[in-house]
């Protein structure tokens, strides 16, 4: 609070005579309150840009306190003034030599930041020294200048060599200019279309050896570079994952993550199933523990939970009553729980996941409701065992009367009838009372076709659907395309009741409505019911696969790609980053002798199958080289179309 007197709008030529006073001032304090009050105008947004000469000439002051000020200055004007930043070039060059290896680190970290092209060039040669320093702050620091170089001027850094120095980095006796060196490599591999980045397992153990003298940030990164190195023998992923293994018992939740997803990793080449549970068993305290946190790290580790157990189910198999929804958790903490619950349960702990969502349908957040009828209702389909009590489950929430929970009931319900024909038809009479209440598309649309499938058993069907026909034209398309299905359903089934249904609803579709979907759906049942009924019969009424929820899984390809992207946002959207993030290198399993069998990457590509329900009203939805290791040699080799522009550092 002793500084807020500095954040008052200053006038330019006060602060300029008060910066050039003449006055004695052994210790620089009147500097160092002026430089403070200009710093805080800056900061508040008002332009201080025409003491630009005036603080420039302050850089001679041999205070470390006062550079750094005048360092943040120059930082965030010298785009709007990149001819009067060159003026600082020559105390730049005085400071870059300076004995204090402190400010020797402040210059060149300062140099890097400015993206003056003069600057740039005169910070080539001091970088060449300052990464060969003997004190190790200003080599670390050197070492992410030249990440920040890469992105001033890729050609000069290129050209410069310092990518080969940054490479020679690596074996640094200091832990901490080893991290910062692999985290530049890692940005500049990650920004280039040209350099690439791969480790042997002798680099990839001296990098874990340096992981115990890290700071948090620095374990993260050499953590992450991990996950440039391609075991090729039986036992070199085991070896790295048993030295990584204590990164999962650190104090940041960052860690942690990062060290689970190199062994999610590294389990993709280990070649002895017991090798991959053991570490699977290994994963799930780490995990447990995240989720002691605060709501935020929390639903980031729900998100990642999620990626995890759908490639690994082992992992958390047992621990399901962690993800047991608590009063205060916030809503999107709740529903990532209940999408975990839903994946861990089983025949065994599938009671006690019913009863905690027969809970939380009674709560009074909508949303948490609606999502944990639904899981009730998936639950029936997951685990037939199951299914009758969750039935009576959805039957006591039915009669609760709530709107939106009978609207979610009913949608589960038809997923329910599909999935076990003929089992459940008692508690359609129960269905029916409650048809003056729906009015969301997704409830009126499994309303009716629980009364197409069954029509011949519902007395009224066709006076149910008439009334739902009153509103045909006005109804969204999903509810009119099953309102044709089912409609075309009843005339099959019941003839003489449908027969005054079926031309009206054809005409409408046909001729009344703009949707290209349900006129195309219109015409092809019209043919089929004018030209061969039976066929027509054949076709509407064949039996469909059942459905099962494999549909909820994730494509096999896409999640491996995002395992590869654990505690990154990718993993938090569940989406590629190349969706979100421009020029983003993909990420993919690399071949190698040992790569598990089961993630074999054919053509670059994954295969997918796709199962298609057979009514049209419910369509259900490079080799890339092997890796050789040298471990005595790091060398700089040409790859691609063999032009000296491709590099991979092969370390």
């Amino acid at each position: 609070m002793s500084d807020a007197k500095y954040f008052q709008r200053g006038k330019i030529q006060e602060l300029r005579s008060e910066l050039n006073s003449e006055k004695k001032d052994k210790q620089y304090t009147k500097k160092k309150t002026v430089l403070k009050k200009i710093v805080a105008n800056m900061t508040m947004g008002n332009d201080m840009s025409p003491l630009f000469s005036d603080v420039i000439n302050c850089m001679q002051i041999p205070v470390l306190e006062i550079k750094k000020m005048v360092y943040l200055y120059l930082i965030n004007y010298s785009r709007s003034k990149p001819d009067m930043a060159v003026m600082a070039i020559p105390n730049f060059i005085k400071d870059v030599e300076d004995r204090n290896p402190l400010i020797r680190a402040f210059a060149i970290r300062t140099m890097g930041y400015l993206n003056v092209d003069k600057i740039v060039e005169a910070l080539v040669e001091p970088l060449q020294h300052a990464l060969k320093d003997q004190d190790p702050y200003v080599r670390k620091t050197a070492a992410i200048t030249v990440a920040k170089l890469y992105m001033h001027n890729k050609t000069l850094v290129e050209n410069e060599g310092f990518i080969d120095k940054l490479r020679d980095l690596l074996t640094d006796a200091n832990p901490t200019v080893v991290a910062n060196s692999v985290a530049a490599l890692t940005e500049i591999s990650e920004r280039s279309e040209k350099i690439s980045v791969k480790l042997n397992m002798t680099i990839a153990f001296k990098l874990v050896g340096a992981l115990n003298e890290c700071s948090e940030w620095g374990q993260t990164y050499i953590l992450e570079s991990l996950m440039l190195c391609v075991p090729q023998e039986m036992g070199d992923a085991e070896m790295l994952c048993e030295r990584i293994a204590p990164r999962l018992q650190h104090a940041n939740s960052s860690v942690v993550l990062t060290a689970v997803k190199v062994i999610m990793y590294f389990m993709n080449y280990m070649t002895k199933e017991e090798d991959i549970n053991m570490n699977c068993r290994k994963l799930s305290p780490p995990l447990v523990t995240i989720l002691s946190n605060g709501p935020e790290v929390q639903y980031v580790a729900l998100r990642n939970i999620l990626l995890i157990i759908q490639k690994r189910p082992e992992v958390l198999r047992k621990d399901m009553k962690v993800f047991f929804c608590k009063y205060n958790d916030p809503i999107y903490v709740k529903l990532a729980k209940l999408e975990i619950m839903f994946r861990l349960a089983n025949a065994s702990n599938v009671d006690h996941v019913l009863s905690e969502l027969k809970e939380y349908a009674t709560e009074v957040d909508v949303d948490f409701v609606r999502k944990a009828v639904r899981s009730i209702g998936r639950l029936a389909v997951k685990i037939e065992v199951t299914a009758d009590k969750c039935i009576s489950a959805l039957l006591e929430l039915i009669q609760t009367k709530v709107n939106y929970v009978v609207q979610e009931a009913i949608v589960v319900i038809k997923d329910i009838f599909r999935k076990y024909p003929n089992q459940y038809e008692s508690i359609i009479g129960t269905l029916c009372e409650n048809l003056d209440n729906l009015d969301e598309p997704e409830a009126k649309s499994a309303m009716i076709w629980i009364i197409g499938q069954y029509a011949d058993r519902i007395v009224n069907s066709e006076e149910l659907l008439d009334d739902y026909l009153f509103t045909f034209l006005e109804e969204p398309v999903e509810v009119q395309l099953s309102l044709l299905t089912a409609t075309v359903k009843l005339f099959i089934k019941k003839p003489t009741a449908g027969q005054s249904l079926v031309p009206k609803v054809l005409k409408w579709a046909t001729e009344d409505v703009d949707n290209p979907d349900l006129r195309d759906r219109g015409y092809i049942y019209w043919r089929l019911l004018s030209t061969d009924p039976t066929a027509a019969k054949t076709v509407v009424l064949s039996e469909k696969p059942r459905i099962s929820t494999e549909s909820d899984n994730m494509e096999p390809s896409l999640l491996d790609e995002l395992l590869l992207h654990i505690s990154s946002l990718s993993s938090i959207y569940h989406k590629s980053p190349q969706t979100f993030i421009h020029h983003s290198k993909p990420r993919q399993l690399i071949n190698s002798p040992v790569l598990n069998s089961r993630n074999t990457v054919q053509n670059g590509k994954q295969c997918k199958t796709t199962l298609f329900d057979a009514e049209l009203n419910d369509i259900t939805s490079g080799n890339l080289g092997n890796y050789e290791s040298n471990p005595y040699h790091v060398d700089v080799v040409n790859i691609g179309d063999r032009t000296p522009n491709n590099l991979l550092l092969d370390l």
